[in-house]
């Protein structure tokens, strides 16, 4: 026990649930985290239990009180980040989701986004949405629910269904669920950040938008209420091992690191190295709309202050690309292995590989597009395989950084990283090579969760101001490009070539 006072975070990713705690330094005190199962139904679907999730999210906030031996008296408060898109549908009177949580990688919902788009096509509610109609949107996929689930529509015209991203769930059990004792209020709400991932929010408003919710058939009673990032949720629950903790910040994952990452000023950028690729600049308090195929998000609100905007580039497959050399080709034991053998060649011998397992996201937007594996000769051996999957990942924030500078007509001068992914020593100089400027990475990696944590503790003064969490940046590692311009532009053509390779694999 101690009298010093700690925030919490709990960090809902796409393959593992963390809580971090935090000390007034931002510096982490102590780490719970465990894998939950990754569900794959047919080609194309991408599914999570979300009561697995919920059940792996209280194991690990336990393991880090314990860790760290603190009781939830020690913690002035908690902050929760998420994985965005995945929806989950569920029933308010048994707490028992419908089906299992649709993941945002998933792309069951491509026929329903064409039929919504008609002759308009997909960037029909990109001036309300900030978003073309994708696979990648909540809107579609709780539409898919309520058709193929069988009683689901009915309950939901009822009025006995409810719908959140993975925070929104959590929240709501945490806050009491379908069952609260004594002085518990079960929370049914999100953040504005995360509302602006739905196909439903119309982002100049920050209010769910009834034309959609009718196009899509979603009955706004499913719908959680629209708060601040930084502002109140409500209090953990009696029987919680965070009993009464107020939780007072939540933002989506890639917004929270760009929180984390203290972007708070027009033309700041982060770029997030995780299950997927984001790219995330902050555009100040009025919306801009991308021509070079990012989309427009909300980037962050503290309290009654206007909302701030970002424009974001989002990939699909990044760590996820490593986790299925792992897993699905056995070709490596762990994420350090794919460094070491790709450390074995010198370059990657002309294997370009372009993962488009669930589609092109930004900024091609190619939902027919597949994965594919090209320039391979009796040469290439896996080495030149996995360093062929760490430059996957570069090329495609390239591509998000050339968007990004087009779109805003600020020249990137350097990218400040965090992520899983960002541990990769041959990537991240691979990384500064491609675009021509440093890439630096902070000494708290972890940035999503302890964006979050900032921006709980603003709201109950745990730290004062933004200007106060600048103080506890500090930079780690910093590399610098080192690569002749004209090969540069070699390997890039070579890549683009890849890309148009994966076009019109489906229908």
């Amino acid at each position: 026990m101690t009298d010093k006072k700690y925030i919490a975070a709990i960090d809902e990713g796409t393959t593992s649930a963390r809580c971090i705690i935090f000390d007034h330094d931002g510096e982490i005190v102590s780490v719970g985290q465990m894998e939950f199962e990754q569900i794959f139904p047919q080609k194309g679907w991408v599914e999570h239990n979300p009561i697995e999730i919920w059940d792996c999210v209280r194991r690990v906030i336990g393991e880090a009180l314990a860790d760290a031996d603190l009781a939830p008296s020690d913690l002035v408060a908690l902050g929760i980040t998420n994985q965005r898109e995945t929806t989950i549908v569920w029933d308010k009177n048994t707490g028992e989701p419908v089906y299992n949580g649709i993941v945002w990688q998933d792309t069951r919902t491509a026929g329903i986004c064409r039929q919504l788009a008609g002759d308009d096509g997909i960037y029909k509610y990109q001036k309300k949405t900030g978003l073309p109609l994708s696979s990648y949107s909540s809107g579609p996929k709780i539409k898919w629910i309520l058709d193929n689930v069988d009683g689901a529509r009915e309950k939901a015209e009822n009025g006995d269904l409810l719908f959140g991203t993975p925070d929104t769930w959590l929240l709501w059990h945490l806050t009491g669920g379908a069952n609260p004792e004594g002085d518990d209020a079960t929370v049914h709400a999100t953040d504005v950040t995360n509302a602006s991932r739905t196909l439903l929010m119309d982002i100049t408003t920050m209010q769910w938008d009834e034309e959609l919710c009718d196009a899509m058939g979603i009955p706004m009673s499913m719908l959680p209420e629209i708060r601040p990032s930084s502002g109140d949720f409500g209090k953990v629950r009696g029987r919680s091992n965070l009993a009464d903790v107020p939780i007072t910040g939540i933002l989506g994952d890639q917004q929270a690191a760009t929180f984390g990452q203290l972007c708070f000023q027009p033309g700041e950028a982060k770029n997030t190295y995780g299950t997927g690729l984001f790219l995330l600049m902050n555009t100040g308090t009025e919306p801009k709309f991308s021509e070079h195929g990012l989309i427009t998000t909300v980037c962050y609100q503290i309290g009654d202050d206007k909302p701030v905007y970002a424009l974001e580039g989002s990939v699909a497959m990044g760590g996820s690309l490593v986790q299925w050399l792992r897993d699905n080709l056995k070709m490596i034991p762990n994420a350090a292995s794919c460094d070491k053998l790709a450390e074995t060649v010198a370059d990657n011998g002309g294997v370009y590989f372009v993962p488009a397992f669930s589609g092109l996201l930004a900024p091609r937007w190619r939902d027919d597009a597949r994965g594919v594996i090209v320039g391979l000769t009796r040469y290439a051996n896996r080495g030149h395989i996995a360093r062929s999957v760490l430059e996957a990942t570069a090329y495609q924030t390239r591509e998000l950084v050339d968007a990004m500078v087009a779109d805003s007509g600020v020249k990137l001068t350097e990218l400040k990283v965090d992520g899983g992914m960002v541990k990769s020593k041959p990537l991240m100089q691979f990384q500064a090579d491609l675009l021509d400027v440093p890439v630096i990475r902070p000494q708290v990696a972890e940035t999503t969760a302890l964006g979050a944590a900032y921006a709980a503790g603003l709201h109950v003064g745990y730290w004062e101001n933004v200007d106060e969490l600048k103080a506890n940046w500090n930079e780690d590692k910093r590399w610098n490009p080192d690569m002749e311009s004209a090969e540069r532009d070699r390997l890039f053509s070579e890549w683009n070539k890849a890309v148009e390779r994966t076009y019109g694999w489906e229908e």
